[in-house]
């Protein structure tokens, strides 16, 4: 680990510096065939990542399920893998809800559950004006003795945060960082001209692309790390994709983007007159998984349609096309 700040310095606590990039996973949601939380699963999962070499875990993310799940179920996730990584990297917690009280709520509990930063979006449901955008964020961190971290998924959510506003977050030390999975690499590039400028970079603020198939791209433009669902499955690429980045070899990055962005198609296996594009890439990750010898179950949380056999066998075709065939525990 890096030499920690103090806390009360701008990146927020001492976890804020620690954080400073590479490939940290959103943990899947193993789930045991009646649909409750198959502990031992997630085990499994967090040692095959840890062993890969993993920066940092994210769990209750959009990969996680995070919309399908009740408070208790996502706090007995955070401590399950709280536990099996012991300290040995830090855990992000998601605090996804509509307003404002909510998400405060969420990321006191996630802060009880030993997590050791929180990730937040801006309200949805109901508009939200940018500058009640800011007062969110404010009031979170004011709420809770945690690093915070802005989560833009505009897909999701229905509003963008502005690059202006997570900026002056950043440079007055209520943001942590930004996992980016807007998609707009314009907004991300002047979110790292901007932070970089007001100084928040070199105090820490650090920016993660949620993108599994730009994120080379991403690298280049300057941000830090990638928080990447696929990564689930094949962790070590993303790693070997992530060191080639930082080490200047854009080649080799962009040639492990390619192989990765192949593997990518096995999220598109879901007949979409059938199942919808969540669906078809939540229950593919979990079927590699299980083909894997990782989790034990495929299953995935109502209104989820399952993949059918030949979806699955789909999945199949495509670990082996990529090579990736059982875990064996180290």
């Amino acid at each position: 680990m890096n030499d920690h700040p103090a806390p009360g310095t701008a990146s927020g606590t001492a976890f804020g510096r620690a954080v400073s990039g590479g490939v940290l996973p959103p943990l899947c949601a193993p789930l045991t065939e009646d649909g409750e939380l198959d502990a031992a699963s997630l085990e499994r999962l967090c040692g095959f990542l840890l062993e890969a070499g993993v920066d940092g875990l994210f769990v209750n993310g959009s990969t996680g399920e995070l919309a399908y799940h009740t408070d208790a179920f996502k706090l007995d996730a955070l401590r399950v893998v709280r536990h099996v990584a012991g300290g040995s990297v830090p855990v992000l917690a998601g605090a996804v809800d509509m307003t404002t009280h909510r998400v405060i709520a969420q990321a006191r509990a996630a802060q009880e559950a030993g997590a050791d930063g929180v990730v937040a979006t801006v309200p949805f449901y109901s508009p939200t004006h940018p500058g009640e955008m800011a007062d969110h964020f404010r009031a979170v961190r004011a709420a809770v003795d945690l690093p915070l971290w802005a989560y833009d998924i505009p897909g999701n959510v229905q509003r963008k945060l502005p690059a202006a506003v997570a900026a002056e977050l950043a440079d007055d030390g209520v943001l942590a960082g930004l996992k980016d999975s807007s998609g707009d690499l314009e907004e991300l590039r002047t979110l790292l001209d901007l932070t970089a400028a007001g100084g928040a970079r070199e105090r820490g603020f650090t920016v993660l692309t949620g993108s599994e198939t730009m994120a080379d791209t991403a690298l280049a433009l300057g941000a830090d790390g990638i928080v990447p669902g696929l990564g689930n499955i094949d962790p070590h690429g993303y790693l070997a994709l992530h060191r080639a980045a930082r080490r200047g070899d854009l080649p080799a990055a962009a040639r492990e983007q390619a192989r990765l962005r192949r593997l990518y198609a096995l999220t598109r296996v879901g007949d979409p007159a059938r199942v919808g594009a969540y669906s078809s890439g939540i229950g593919a990750f979990k079927e590699a998984l299980r083909r894997r010898g990782v989790i034990a179950t495929a299953t995935t949380p109502l209104p989820m349609r399952p993949l059918t056999d030949e979806e699955r066998a789909e999945v199949g075709r495509h670990l082996a096309e990529a090579g990736l065939g059982p875990y064996r525990a180290a």
